[in-house]
């Protein structure tokens, strides 16, 4: 999230904010409360928020992945 980002003063650091360019391409974004953990998957398209959602990431990815193996 953008905050996220300012609260470790990267906002002029990076590139670029992907919350915004999400936003500026039309992108719909949710978020949950900074720094916890919140993942979205959009068929095969799975994010996390932030480096403390890698795990939750990771465990809907292995999932997504034995799912398709039966399919």
């Amino acid at each position: 999230t953008n905050t996220e980002e300012e609260a470790v003063g990267l906002t002029r650091i990076v590139p670029f904010l992907v919350e915004d360019e999400l936003a500026a391409k039309g992108g719909r974004f949710t978020r949950a409360d900074d720094w916890t953990s919140y993942v979205v998957q959009d068929g095969l398209l799975i994010t996390g928020q932030n480096p403390g959602s890698s795990e939750e990431t990771a465990q809907r990815l292995l999932s997504a992945l034995k799912s398709s193996q039966t399919s």
